[in-house]
């Protein structure tokens, strides 16, 4: 391994965390297959060293972990819950023991600050304590009957195999939010991680691998699986995996929700966001100032619910204008395991040639540039990864301000009524997250009614990220409609029967049928 990643501690904490130079790509809990697919190699965006090789999964590989979870979901399932839920509690305290190790790990092979890094962990923990709470409340509806002596309720029954697709920005949480879930639920689930940081997936299942060792949990109920888009695909397309979640581009999600619709088998999609903050006349432009610029820069915008539209009152927008352009000047960028620096770098070169991409075309379609984007060279930003974060003065139609650039490019734009505000927040395909800044309760009510923000997610006097794992998070039209995380997000991952008792002597039929022999 390079000598490099001695710096901040990275050696001894791939060492702790069990990373090796070459990797197995396939888990079914504590069991690594000797895997035989193409050699991934993680290289860290923060100094462009390669950070480790897995050596990715083939189809034979998939089969076998797909028949071992096929065969553990059969135990798995007759688990009381709240057991389920104290297998899940040991976890969370497991990853409190290695918080700051994952955190670090987050932080070097995907780029964002090493305090993004540790909240991800946080993020965590805090879903492993919401799940054992949950294991306890898996509760359905009882009913009335119209029939004499009958009773009527519903129950929740595990799915089976949970197939897990999770992208790079987020290479440790999504996973949590669905597996944790998903286990108390009583399912079994089949991690796929992005290609771009099969590292930080690694590190999660040996951080659980004790505890599936503790409590006799069956090979099979946590699984992991790497390698390229074709293991999503296979995933997609199996009968044996009832559902299918995926985070990632809107793309992506359109081939995996039809895959997946076209043999009925059931998707939750968390795709795309094109997010916007509302600032009223009636904002506090202190707290404003700090949402937006924590929603555009922070983890180099590369959040689905970065910041990436700024609808400002024209009555104070010049003045936000020269607030954000004073307060980027004061922005560090650099290695985002040193605390004193806001801003990492972007996951690789084919995301800065996107980004360098969109401020050309904001630029080819009448954009004025507030504050310059651009490529940053030298020491420090050895790994071309390094970029600025970019302002454009641009109108909502422009169409790569409609698209999702997943870098630090903010667009704004002005409005002069809060019914024009909130036609420019929903205009665009995505409808992930959104905010408006206002200490009018009339404004805000109204942005947060059936015709306000058309997103799942609609937040007054804070920013468009950093959601908490108590509520259910997703968002609408092309963003997916899937529910992770909070609220009763935990219905996604199971079956709901009715089940109808007749405790009396007598057998009469609904709606008053007569049927007599």
């Amino acid at each position: 391994m390079s000598e490099v990643m001695t710096d901040f501690g990275i050696s001894e904490t791939l060492k702790v965390l069990g990373i090796k130079e070459k990797n197995s790509g396939a888990s079914t809990g504590s069991h690594w297959f000797a895997t035989r697919g193409e050699e991934i190699h993680s290289y860290s965006p923060v100094n462009g060293e390669l950070i480790a090789t897995v050596h990715s999964a083939t189809e034979a590989e998939y089969e076998a972990v797909i028949l071992k979870a096929t065969e553990a979901f059969k135990v798995w399932r007759k688990v009381p819950a709240p057991k389920r839920g104290e297998i899940v509690r040991q976890m969370g305290e497991e990853l409190r023991k290695y918080k700051n190790e994952l955190g670090k790990l987050v932080s070097y092979e995907m780029g964002k600050s090493y305090q993004e890094g540790l909240g991800e962990v946080q993020e965590m923990i805090d879903i492993c304590d919401f799940a054992v709470g949950l294991s306890r409340q898996l509760h359905g509806l009882t009913m009335h009957s119209e029939r004499p002596n009958h009773r009527m309720y519903e129950q929740y029954h595990p799915l089976g195999i949970v197939g897990i697709i999770s992208a790079f920005n987020f290479p440790v949480a999504v996973w949590s939010w669905n597996s944790m879930l998903a286990w108390i639920c009583g399912d079994v689930c089949i991690w796929k991680p992005s290609e771009k940081t099969p590292l930080c997936a690694i590190a999660c299942q040996n951080i659980i691998t004790d505890v599936l060792k503790k409590n006799d949990v069956p090979e099979g109920v946590s699984c992991v699986i790497i390698g390229d888009r074709n293991i999503g695909e296979m995933m997609s397309h199996d009968k044996r995996v009832p559902l299918v979640s995926a985070t990632g581009s809107t793309r992506m999600g359109k081939a995996v929700g039809k895959a997946v619709g076209e043999r009925l088998g059931r998707s939750l999609l968390e795709l795309g966001g094109n997010n916007a903050i509302i600032i009223s006349e009636h904002a506090d432009l202190e707290m404003a100032m700090l949402a937006v610029i924590f929603g555009a820069v922070g983890t180099a915008g590369q959040r689905c619910t970065t910041t990436r539209r700024l609808i400002i009152h024209e009555s104070i927008y010049e003045s936000v204008k020269a607030k954000l352009k004073a307060a980027y000047s004061h922005l560090r960028i650099g290695n985002p395991l040193d605390q004193n620096n806001h801003v990492g770098p972007l996951i690789d070169k084919h995301a800065v040639s996107l980004y360098e991409n969109a401020l050309k075309e904001a630029e080819k379609e009448g954009g004025k540039v507030l504050v310059a984007g651009g490529v940053l060279s030298g020491e420090g930003y050895e790994s071309g990864c390094y970029v600025k974060p970019a302002i454009i003065e641009a109108k909502n139609h422009f169409k790569i301000v409609q698209e999702e650039t997943f870098a630090p490019i903010l667009y704004i734009m002005s409005y002069k009524t809060i019914e024009e505000a909130i036609e420019l927040q929903n205009g665009v395909v995505q409808g992930l997250s959104s905010a408006i800044m206002t200490l009018n309760m009339r404004e805000a009510e109204r942005f947060l009614s059936v015709e306000g923000s058309d997103c799942g997610i609609a937040n007054v006097n804070i920013g468009t990220s950093g959601a908490e794992i108590g509520g259910a998070f997703g968002g609408e039209k092309e963003t997916g409609g899937g529910r992770e995380s909070g609220s009763d997000a935990w219905k996604a991952y199971m079956r709901r029967q009715t089940n109808t008792i007749n405790y009396g002597n007598q057998l009469p039929l609904a709606q008053g049928i007569k049927f007599d022999i």
